[in-house]
């Protein structure tokens, strides 16, 4: 390995494309002379100087498989820089993970680690261009979603519309006008959002497929998307939804393809598959995804599990990527029993959107137990008995389970203020005149 093979990243590093080789063999060969630089630029870090004892942390490529994983756990106890791999001047930005499944796990970047990001994220099949209007909808703060999404807008040359999903200023009244007042092109989200506002559009006077004519993608990601709703979403709309998986810690690893499926960028990360029982690790088949970054300045992290539950396949796709493709099951496979069975969201939601769309179902909500599956659904009271029969009869006969289906009038789970209020957002003050409300003053939330 040359001194020049070792260097630093420099904003003027080349990185890969989609279709920057011809043959697996060629990837390989990629990663495996990105995989030296990362070792050098991890032995900087001291969590890796730690782990790695008196000898220090090898940097030959070869002795990589013998390196133990980087857990979440490691990282919550480096809390907050005990990663860090540069000098603190040099980072651009410090991130937290939502925390969902257990504390936060911190991640920082520099200027060039957010260009690889950036890049990542916008390898979209129906790329991102200049002329696109982009909404964010997802949370800014201290996750990296929003940012990383504004980020490769701006890229692109995208005007990029800000509607951060936890802020009170941006009630789904205030998306719908915008979507349409701005000619919104695309969007970013999880996938319950556009349910939400095709909702709000029709209490707006709007119909989602035919008012929005400018929309011509909805990016989706952050929760698992079954079949039948991602039907159900594109057909609300008019247009494809495209998935998108990665996380806080590493940004964008997969996108989908022309195929509907997920293509791993194994040209950007190191990717292989853990087996959670054994602790074997492989280069593909079932198990948790385990990923080393091969562009990271700030936090290098070496064989990082995910704890995410995938299946990784290298056989050709159609589209033409020559790439790996993943399924990522994740929290698809968590589910409750109903009985004897384990019924999991993913497969119970399915079943759901795949009711006519003419019935009318957007939300639902179900409870398990020992009895069986108990469902409520929004429906409009010209299909209710439709909708009680026949989501009974295909939840039983997927689950073999005994199903009571109710039906509520639409309104009753997602209230018609959620979907049609303006939030009175106040900014902080104590002095009010004589016909203004000063209760207004403690409204500093």
């Amino acid at each position: 390995m040359t001194d020049d093979t070792a260097a630093p990243a420099t904003p003027a590093e080349t990185r890969p494309e989609i279709g920057d080789w011809r043959d697996w063999a060629g990837l390989a060969a990629l990663q495996e002379a990105r995989l030296g630089v990362m070792l050098e630029r991890a032995a900087k870090s001291p969590f890796y100087q730690a782990r790695s004892g008196p000898g220090g942390l090898t940097t030959d490529p070869a002795a990589f498989a013998g390196l133990p994983v980087t857990s979440k756990d490691d990282l919550r106890e480096a809390y907050p820089f005990g990663l860090l791999a540069v000098p603190q001047s040099e980072l651009a930005t410090y991130h937290e993970s939502s925390g969902s499944t257990g504390s936060p796990t911190p991640t920082y970047y520099t200027e060039d680690d957010w260009l690889d990001l950036a890049e990542r994220f916008a390898r979209k099949w129906c790329g991102i261009e200049a002329s696109d209007t982009l909404m964010v909808r997802t949370p800014y703060a201290m996750l990296l979603t929003g940012h990383l999404a504004h980020a490769a807008g701006r890229l692109k040359g995208a005007t990029v519309v800000p509607g951060d999903n936890r802020s009170v200023a941006m009630p789904f009244s205030r998306v719908v006008r915008a979507l349409h007042d701005l000619g919104v092109t695309m969007t970013w989200s999880m996938p319950t959002e556009p349910l939400i506002w095709a909702a709000a559009a029709e209490a707006a006077g709007h119909r989602p497929g035919r008012d929005f004519p400018a929309l011509r993608a909805l990016f989706v990601g952050g929760e698992p998307l079954s079949p039948g709703r991602r039907a159900r979403i594109s057909a609300l709309w008019g247009v494809p939804v495209v998935e998108e998986y990665g996380s806080t810690e590493t940004g964008s690893l997969a996108g989908e393809c022309t195929e509907g499926r997920l293509h791993l960028w194994a040209d950007r990360v190191l990717f292989e598959v853990r087996d959670p029982e054994t602790g074997r690790i492989g280069r593909e088949g079932a198990g948790q995804l385990v990923v080393t970054p091969l562009y990271r300045e700030a936090m290098p992290l070496l064989r990082y599990n995910l704890e995410d539950n995938v299946e990784v396949s290298y056989e050709p796709c159609g589209c033409g990527w020559l790439l790996p493709t993943v399924k990522v099951l994740g929290r698809a496979v968590y589910g409750h029993r109903a009985g004897d069975t384990l019924v999991t969201q993913y497969e119970l939601e399915d079943l759901v959107y795949r009711l006519p769309q003419a019935y009318g179902v957007l939300f639902w909500r179900a409870k398990a137990g020992p009895e069986g599956l108990r469902i409520e659904a929004e429906a409009p009271a010209g299909h209710q008995e439709a909708v009680r029969t026949e989501l009974a009869a295909l939840v039983s006969g997927r689950f073999g389970v005994g199903c009571r289906v109710d039906t509520v009038a639409p309104g009753t789970l997602v209230p018609r203020e959620v979907l049609t209020g303006m939030p009175d957002v106040v900014k902080p003050r104590s002095l009010f005149g004589p016909e203004e409300d000063w209760d207004k003053a403690v409204l500093y939330y």
